[in-house]
């Protein structure tokens, strides 16, 4: 008879968290799958107290080890040489990116888990012990040369010439190069959050969620922009928020621009907004400044001024 495997990750620990207090730890051995071992070591992670954030993050990373080899593979089986096969599948055949975080976090799962394993006298040896350390060095992130943003520019300008003249190419190429904000900033504008009275017209770029909150701030245009601003208004007659439209609608106003302007790679918003911040760096702005224009943290600009460093040390 065929051994019907557990649920994986059953909910259970503290009442209300986890679910019900664990009364009985199951029985397992080498020859237990991969499915059940790994439901165990869920159970041992609740009774030591790993957080929620690590219990989950280490489910996650186990998921992907029964992905790779199947539910069923006995954990007796296991080599050093399986575990490498595993991580370099990660790195580069499973099709989605593997930061250096989570790179690192995943080889600490397998050797948690598999020294588990070792301690509870399951396994005589741990596998993971030996697996390869490889340092992962994150790409650096794709930007617009000063000649390919002169030429989106030409390109998004003449939407604004012809006999369908539309203005929110224009209008929101500039605005983004200006002031580097992301796609989810952008499509929450609202219209009360433009301000004309100073010497600059300002957005005010705010956030729902009070954990976000330290994201807000007020980012100034161009004076210049304000004519396009309102042939936009005129033109499309939003109510509340600047772009009363889908993100992926936006989207396709930047690969639409990206196509006239004959570039080898579409302009998103991730890229304008990487070289918004480039050329702020490369042209001295202050660089705590340039955090805050950014809406970042100061834990997090310091990935960023590195490589917003090495960018620069490139052209």
């Amino acid at each position: 008879m065929t051994e019907k495997q557990p649920e994986l990750f059953p909910k259970r620990g503290a009442p209300g968290e986890y679910g019900p207090p664990i009364t009985q730890i199951r029985a397992i051995n080498s020859g237990s799958s991969l499915a059940m071992v790994a439901s165990a070591y869920h159970d041992y992670m609740v009774r030591q107290g790993f957080s929620k954030h690590t219990i989950k993050a280490f489910a996650g990373d186990l998921r992907l080890l029964q992905k790779y080899f199947g539910n069923n593979m006995a954990v007796g089986v296991f080599k050093t040489k399986d575990l490498n096969d595993f991580l370099t599948w990660l790195l580069h055949y499973r099709g989605v990116p593997c930061s250096p975080k989570s790179y690192a976090r995943r080889i600490t799962t397998l050797k948690s888990f598999f020294g588990w394993l070792k301690e509870s006298k399951v396994l005589p040896h741990n596998p993971a012990e030996a697996v390869l350390q490889v340092k992962v060095r994150a790409p650096l992130p794709t930007y617009l040369t000063d000649d390919k943003v002169e030429k989106l520019l030409d390109a998004a300008e003449k939407s604004l010439k012809g006999d369908k003249t539309d203005p929110r190419p224009y209008f929101l190429t500039h605005l983004l190069l200006q002031t580097g904000i992301k796609k989810a900033e952008c499509v929450n504008i609202q219209l009360d959050d433009i301000d004309r009275s100073g010497d600059l017209p300002t957005i005010l770029i705010r956030y729902s969620n009070p954990r976000m909150q330290h994201k807000e701030r007020r980012l100034s245009f161009s004076v210049d922009l304000l004519p396009v601003l309102d042939q936009y208004i005129n033109h499309y007659q939003p109510q509340e928020k600047l772009f009363e439209c889908t993100p992926r609608n936006l989207e396709y106003v930047l690969t639409d621009v990206s196509s006239v302007a004959n570039l080898p790679q579409q302009a998103s918003f991730e890229m304008i907004r990487w070289t918004s911040a480039l050329r702020d760096y490369r042209d001295g702005m202050e660089h705590d400044r340039l955090r805050r224009k950014l809406g970042l943290s100061k834990i997090t600009w310091r990935e960023t001024e590195q490589k917003l460093a090495k960018l620069s040390e490139a052209l």
